[in-house]
């Protein structure tokens, strides 16, 4: 997988804009309410989100398995935040723990055990009281059935892209079983793109009580 998004980053360079996701912004007013102060983002990419956290005066940091990407946040968005290279589904890299995590896209790219492993990752570094939200893409989106069946709801649709598509069922499973003793919330998104359409997520919002 690597190699698969070296190959995006260095041939579409900042694909996606400079502009932050809808999800990002949404999910900025959930910490500020929540009082959230010390961020992470699993799959930070070149950082476009990460702005909207740290203007709201949240500490941030990142974890990325493409190096184009990292140097695309450094050079390009001019971020200093720490961003470890590496696989989400290495996590944890540390005994770091964060009152908001924040993953965008990315969870759906991974198959079942890989989903529930960086989910159950992200559950033990959140801190009790803290909130974490994850934008996951929707059996309702325009490519969902295409190419070879993987699984239930698991399609390869183009050659070395595999994803997972939800519904409330699923959202409610993977995360309900990732995440016990939390208070878990979610609602469809569309999010806007840069090309003018939009896509049919749901935004994910699960908070770990106070012990």
């Amino acid at each position: 997988m690597t190699e698969i998004w070296e190959k995006t980053f260095s041939e579409r360079q900042l694909m996606w804009g400079l502009s932050p996701t809808q999800a990002a912004l949404l999910a900025k007013e959930v910490f500020v309410a929540n009082g959230v102060t010390d961020v992470l983002i699993p799959g930070v990419g070149y950082g476009r989100n990460a702005k909207v956290f740290l203007d709201a005066g949240m500490t941030v940091s990142g974890i990325e398995i493409s190096e184009t990407a990292i140097a695309l946040a450094r050079s390009e968005l001019g971020l200093t935040i720490p961003i470890v290279h590496g696989s989400v589904t290495d996590m944890p890299f540390d005994d770091r723990i964060y009152d908001g995590i924040f993953c965008y896209g990315l969870l759906y790219l991974l198959d079942g055990a890989a989903r529930a492993k960086v989910l159950r990752a992200c559950w033990g570094q959140l801190a009790a009281g803290g909130t974490m939200i994850f934008t996951v893409i929707s059996k309702t989106a325009p490519m969902y059935g295409q190419g070879p069946k993987l699984g239930e709801d698991w399609y390869e649709i183009h050659p070395g892209l595999k994803m997972f598509f939800y519904d409330e069922a699923s959202v409610a499973r993977e995360f309900g079983e990732a995440t016990p003793g939390g208070t878990l919330a979610f609602a469809p998104l569309d999010e806007p793109l840069h090309t003018g359409s939009s896509f049919p997520f749901f935004q994910v919002v699960v908070t770990k009580l106070r012990q």
